[in-house]
């Protein structure tokens, strides 16, 4: 099996002491590409120390995270657009609307999400949303940009099934990861309504890790937990699950 884990955040302090040994074991797993979306100004650089200790496994995205999205916010997206112009990234990410920490600046996080919908035309670059508590929200905003213009991904899936047909629909991927594995979680539901050929795997490391992990740091090894959940919910066998949440993914990220 041949995997791809599409959200990571493995640059983060949490892996600063076993980087070399969470990559080994992934790898060791079958994972053979990690894309890694950014946060803010402050992550590039660690970001991008992960790409080159681990050339062509870890992969660099580009974009503000909504919950950085403060006062100086159009100076972070200025930076992000020069990052743009630098060099090659993978996708448009992390970016989005998150109404769960902070409604203190919904106003500057839509103008942002706006923003980053039209880099993600701009360069031909899949958009990662993050839509916490605000998938309405999205929807409205993605459909008056014109859903056909972009492609992309909802990472870490908040929806519903109908939530997850509508996003199919607009030719969205909808992101699972552990959080599928959780008892009495809709990511189940939503997976069996978009279909496999609307899923791409991903852990948000070191975030969301499955049951038995759940709590822990999550690494992407535990992918497999996730495979073998998507396998028993749509009755397909986990080499299914991997080699076409892997086509997915390489086709949505142009891999």
């Amino acid at each position: 099996m041949q995997i791809i884990d599409t959200h990571n955040h493995i640059y983060l302090p949490e892996f600063d002491a076993d980087r070399s040994e969470v990559v080994k074991r992934a790898t060791d797993a079958g994972i053979r590409t990690i894309l890694m979306p950014n946060i803010d100004s402050s992550s590039v650089e660690p970001m991008l120390a992960a790409e080159k200790q681990f050339p062509g496994i870890c992969l660099p995205m580009m974009a503000l995270h909504p919950t950085s999205v403060k006062e100086n916010y159009q100076v972070e997206i200025e930076a992000v657009e020069s990052a743009l112009r630098e060099r090659k990234y993978y996708g448009i990410g992390e970016t989005g609307i998150d109404l769960y920490w902070d409604k203190t600046y919904i106003r500057e996080q839509v103008i942002s999400f706006r923003r980053h919908l039209i880099l993600a035309e701009e360069y031909n670059l899949p958009v990662v949303i993050h839509a916490r508590e605000s998938l309405s929200l999205i929807f409205d905003e993605i459909n008056d940009f014109g859903a056909g213009r972009v492609r992309g991904v909802f990472h870490a899936f908040p929806g519903s099934a109908g939530d997850a047909l509508q996003v199919a629909g607009m030719g969205f991927m909808i992101g699972i990861g552990g959080v599928v594995t959780f008892r009495n979680g809709k990511q189940s539901e939503a997976a069996v309504a978009a279909g496999l050929d609307n899923i791409v795997l991903e852990t948000d490391a070191p975030y969301l890790a499955p049951v038995p992990y759940r709590g822990k740091r999550n690494e992407p090894a535990y992918l497999e937990y996730v495979i073998e959940k998507l396998s028993e919910i749509l009755a397909v066998s986990p080499a299914e699950v991997a080699d076409r949440t892997s086509e997915n993914a390489k086709r949505l990220f142009n891999l």
